[in-house]
Parts: structure tokens; C-alpha cells; sequence
């Protein structure tokens, strides 16, 4: 790993809070509203957007480079979206966990190697969700009851590495995790990071 850049270090003066009320509560989000202070001094309300779990997101990368993608609708943009396999996992349990249950469910498969490759922080303005991903690898069909939630309808695809980013970088793919994933993979790839054969494989 790469030593950290001084700049990273640079601090300024944070936001202070001060009283708070909670506006709107459910199992998966909560939203309060904080009297604050800005860096700046200035006074400001702020509304802020809890999650209660970690988004976790997979990639899974078979040995011939394809990526499996899930395809499903989704609500708040009312449209259709591909997307690599993604759910929530409890703050108290081990992420890893979280993401191999969310690949059976998802897809019907297991991985041999997982591997975490990114925390991202998503829409740091307005919420506190947090993002861990994993790159899963000699994938296999398990017998697994998938689609287990009750509202997700999903559809599958195995998609070469290469297209998939593709898509990405085309605007076709838009889901953040998912494109900031396949960009990370793309890197780790291009660095040496990976295997060589997977390498190989992504790449062609």
C-alpha cells in the first residue's frame, strides 16, 4: 500500500452540533433535523439521513472474467437498473458475512476467495451510509433459496469484465457502488494487484 500524502492529514475547524429532534424513524433509516454550527461560524439547520446497516456490495468475477450482474427495478428513480449484487448487513456483524449472504440471495452462488478492496462513504452530505465491497472470486451454483425478500424481483447476467465497464463509463451503468467497484477493480488490475490469471482473464 501506498504511504498516505501529507495533504490527507490537513484538518479545518468542524461543524458543531447542537440540539437535535428526531423527524421520521423506520427498521432500515431514521432522519433528524440538528440545530448546527458551520466551519464558518454561520448558523444552519441540518437534516441528516441514519442508516441502521452497512451497504455491502460484492463483485463477482468467475474464471473466464465475467462479471455477474443483478438487474431489478428500483424505486426512488423509477427505472431499471443493473447493478453487481448489494445489500444491507447489521452494524454489529461481520461484514464478510453480510456480503456472502447477500450473494446467495442474490445470485445463487458462493465464493472461495473474497477479498475487501473499497469503504466508500456514499452522499456524505446528507447521510452517514457507509459501503464496504468485496471482489468475489471461484464463484459455484450453491442450492440457496434466492430472491429471499419478499419485494425484489431479480434478473441475471454474466457480462465480461471488460463490457461491464464499459457500461459503466458509457452512462448505461449508474449505480454508484457499482461503477466505483468496477473502477477500482479495473485499477487493482492494472497495477498488479490482482492475480496474474484473473488479471488476464478481466483484461483479455
Amino acid at each position: 500500500m501506498s504511504q498516505k500524502p501529507g495533504w490527507l492529514s490537513a484538518r479545518g475547524i468542524p461543524w458543531r452540533r447542537g440540539r437535535s429532534r428526531l423527524v421520521y424513524d423506520n427498521p432500515w433509516i431514521s432522519v433528524s433535523e440538528h440545530e448546527a454550527t458551520a466551519p464558518t461560524g454561520a448558523q444552519a439547520v441540518y437534516g441528516l439521513v441514519s442508516f441502521k446497516n452497512l451497504a455491502l456490495a460484492i463483485l463477482p468475477i468467475d474464471a473466464a472474467g465475467q462479471v455477474v450482474l443483478v438487474g431489478q427495478h428500483r424505486f426512488p428513480f423509477g427505472d431499471y437498473s443493473w447493478e453487481i449484487p448489494e445489500g444491507g448487513g447489521p452494524k454489529g456483524e461481520d461484514p464478510l458475512a453480510g456480503a456472502r449472504r447477500e450473494l446467495a440471495e442474490e445470485t445463487g452462488l458462493a465464493a472461495a476467495e473474497w477479498r475487501e478492496i473499497l469503504r466508500l462513504q456514499l452522499s456524505n452530505s446528507v447521510t452517514d451510509e457507509l459501503a464496504i465491497g468485496f471482489l468475489a472470486t471461484g464463484l459455484a451454483e450453491i442450492d440457496t433459496a434466492a430472491h429471499a425478500d419478499d419485494t425484489e424481483d431479480f434478473a441475471l447476467a454474466r457480462v465480461p469484465f471488460r463490457q461491464a465497464l464499459d457500461a459503466a463509463m458509457a452512462g448505461h451503468i449508474r449505480d454508484a457502488l457499482t461503477v466505483a467497484m468496477l473502477l477500482r477493480a479495473y485499477h487493482m488490475a492494472r497495477e498488479g494487484l490482482l492475480s496474474d490469471a484473473l488479471t488476464r482473464a478481466m483484461l483479455g
